[in-house]
């Protein structure tokens, strides 16, 4: 059953859109890049909280013993802890990306990580710790007041709208990102071109193959000019193709500038395609590095990748 909702970014109302009921991929798809989803029966209020405008895109500063907590360009989470009841899921998980950088987020099932994503995403509030974000804490703030400071987010779920054709999926988030009329059909076409979607303009996105379907997300993410873009499972159920359309996109995300974090359970793509990952087990930091020390510690290949693991 689908239920009509309408898309609110920047305290603008810019369309009406069908969209599944009280999913969290609608919230996260609508969050990603700064909007939420609204109930149309629900009544437009008078009064729209105030635009808060992107920080200029800045290099990271943060050299080998800078505190990421205080530096530009980095998205940081601080001594994260998350309960269950009396559960405890997270336990003092540190990690940053800094911008141009791919860092993994990856362990077992079980180990944590998901829900990790999650708190620094702004899906589920830590029960002590932080997130910043270029010095600023934005622990406080749900996750479409994050996409407007620049961290965008892609769930492993189609977050496309699906009523809409590919330009116009674009178009929604850059008539209010981008307010002059000949800039914005220059950046759409921009990003048509840069993704290879310009043929499939006009066509629906629901009809869209799961490589394109993903250049289009990330077209239109890249419309909201992010910072940082954090990816949920983004080889999951995709074939051999996708893969490599979806590891040439996370690059090109990389040399604009633009932090990368990946969560994935497809373990030997992640680590093919980023520069660090943090192994999460059993609610903690187990280690971190680059991929050829991750694959090398014995612990790791013991608890999580097996001894007979190979890059």
């Amino acid at each position: 059953m689908k239920s009509s909702y309408s898309f609110r970014r920047f305290g603008q109302w810019i369309t009406t859109l069908k969209a599944p009921g009280s999913s969290r991929t609608v919230e996260a798809a609508a969050a990603g890049y700064g909007g939420e989803w609204l109930m149309e029966e629900e009544p437009a209020p008078d009064l729209f909280e105030p635009v808060i405008d992107t920080p200029n895109l800045v290099t990271s500063t943060l050299s080998e013993h800078a505190n990421p907590e205080t530096s530009e360009g980095v998205l940081a989470a601080s001594h994260l802890r998350k309960f269950y009841k009396t559960r405890r899921v997270v336990e003092d998980v540190s990690l940053h990306v800094r911008r141009g950088e791919a860092v993994g987020l990856l362990g077992p099932n079980g180990a944590g990580k998901t829900t990790v994503f999650y708190m620094i995403t702004g899906l589920i509030r830590p029960d002590q710790g932080n997130i910043f974000l270029d010095g600023h804490d934005v622990t406080p703030l749900p996750m479409y007041r994050r996409a407007r400071l620049g961290v965008g987010y892609l769930p492993q779920e189609a977050s496309i709208f699906r009523g809409l054709s590919v330009e116009d999926n674009i178009r929604a988030v850059l008539e209010i990102s981008q307010p002059d009329k000949h800039k914005r059909a220059e950046e759409l076409e921009s990003l048509l071109d840069e993704f290879d979607i310009k043929r499939l303009r006009k066509s629906p996105s629901i009809a869209l193959s799961g490589g394109e379907r993903r250049r289009c997300e990330i077209a239109r993410a890249l419309a909201g000019k992010p910072a940082f873009m954090l990816l949920d499972e983004p080889f999951a159920g995709v074939d051999p193709i996708a893969v490599n359309d979806i590891k040439v996109l996370v690059r090109h995300l990389t040399q604009r500038g633009i932090g990368v974090l990946i969560t994935d359970h497809a373990v030997r793509e992640t680590l093919g395609l980023i520069d660090r990952a943090y192994i999460i087990h059993s609610g903690h930091v187990l280690t971190d590095g680059t991929p050829d020390e991750i694959v090398a510690h014995e612990d790791v290949r013991r608890f999580y990748l097996g001894a007979d693991f190979r890059l």
